[in-house]
């Protein structure tokens, strides 16, 4: 069954609903994704998922307990989480039992467990995630780069949260975060599985009357910095962990992101057979592996990549980065590497569309970024008939990919 795009009208808005039925397996999931919602949206660091967290203690009367064990007893799943743009609310379970699982995320809604000792749980768990991170240098490296490359933006901040920030935060901050951005006029519903088109608006209907109207908030708009940096963070390191990224003057908005998604796939996304993989792993053996790709949101479009190194060999490792891209926004791509491109992008679509989940999240996708249902169809059709001339135009315009800023985790001296 293709997967649709419905709506249902809740008080003064109107609420999409993603939608796509299979009765292949008896299992139905909704997910609530509220926009304007998420890590660019805190009031203060590590608040969108304290609060996510929060309403994953359960309800006030059952306590986390309580409420865990009402779940379990049915198989039913309800999950709160955040990202850099949305918070969301996911509830799945059997059909036979879904409208009991309703039921529960209502409970949950009306009387979430606001109190001082889960409240002193969720705090405690997210200082010990943040000790956790003190020694985990990939996160440490990707956190600096972030700093670096955004700064001076919201996205620059360290969104997960420090210890003086959760310190700081309140149960009342959490409540009022919770009541300020999780809203009917500001949700998308998605829901998949074995239940008809007109049960998912009702359910959808039923939990959103709960909700108040959200403080709807545009997403935050930022670019990534063009100065040519790179910064260090001395740790007690066996290896040197780099991160990098620099602007990707380009829009999800644009018609031919299939282009994109081929430059994407040659330059570093694409494992073996990559420019970076090639001259950094198979031709000098300085890394297992290293990766990069163009990430297209809402509120930013830059490259991002990483790898790990020999201490010794850090040096050699990002002016080979910084060579592979100068050379490939230089000189292009060849006829051979486009045509496996192709191949390897069309011959395996199959694969990222043959799960009740993949399809809904390439729909909810095509509807999020303003496209049409079927766009990426499209796009896979534009791809197979693009020339060598057109993508190396493409490439070529894209000189802002040189102006890489780096973040190294090393050794102290």
């Amino acid at each position: 069954m293709a997967s649709s795009i419905s709506e249902v009208k809740i008080k003064e808005s109107t609420v999409p609903v993603v939608y796509e039925g299979g009765d292949y397996v008896p299992i139905v999931s909704i997910q609530f994704v509220f926009t304007g919602a998420g890590h660019l949206s805190n009031t203060k660091d590590g608040i969108a998922d304290m609060s996510a967290k929060l309403l994953n203690e359960g309800t006030k009367k059952e306590g986390s307990v309580g409420f865990a064990t009402k779940l379990d007893a049915r198989a039913v799943d309800i999950h709160s989480s955040v990202g850099r743009e949305s918070f969301v609310i996911e509830v799945s379970a059997l059909k036979s039992e879904f409208a009991y699982a309703i039921e529960l995320l209502k409970e949950l809604l009306k009387d979430p467990n606001y109190t001082q000792e889960a409240f002193e749980q969720v705090k405690r768990q997210k200082i010990g995630w943040l000790n956790q991170k003190r020694s985990d240098f990939d996160y440490i490296s990707a956190t600096a780069l972030r700093a670096e490359l955004f700064k001076g933006t919201p996205l620059a901040r360290p969104y997960d949260g420090t210890f003086e920030s959760i310190e700081q935060i309140t149960l009342d901050d959490l409540e009022k975060f919770i009541r300020t951005h999780i809203g009917y006029n500001n949700a998308i519903a998605v829901v998949g599985g074995d239940l008809t088109l007109d049960e998912a608006k009702r359910y959808t209907q039923e939990v959103l009357d709960l909700l108040p109207k959200a403080d709807t908030r545009e997403i935050p708009q930022v670019e990534a910095s063009d100065k040519r940096t790179t910064v260090y963070t001395e740790e007690e390191t066996q290896q040197a962990y780099i991160y990098f990224g620099a602007p990707f003057d380009y829009s999800y908005r644009e018609e031919d992101q299939y282009k994109a998604k081929i430059a994407e796939y040659l330059l570093g996304g694409g494992g073996f057979g990559t420019r970076m993989m090639e001259e950094i792993r198979v031709k000098r053996g300085l890394t297992y592996g290293v990766y990069a790709s163009l990430r297209r949101t809402k509120s930013v479009s830059y490259m991002s990549g990483y790898l790990q190194t020999k201490l010794s060999t850090q040096d050699e490792a990002i002016k080979l980065v910084q060579e592979v891209v100068d050379t490939f926004v230089a000189k292009g791509i060849t006829q051979d590497e486009l045509d496996k491109a192709k191949q390897f992008l069309v011959g395996s679509e199959p694969l990222r569309t043959e799960t009740l989940s993949q399809r809904l999240s390439r729909a909810y996708n095509e509807f999020y970024y303003g496209r049409p249902l079927g766009f990426s169809k499209e796009q896979l059709k534009k791809l197979e008939a693009v020339t060598l001339e057109e993508m190396n135009a493409f490439i070529a315009s894209h000189k802002e990919l040189s102006n890489i800023t780096f973040s190294v985790v090393t050794k102290k001296e």
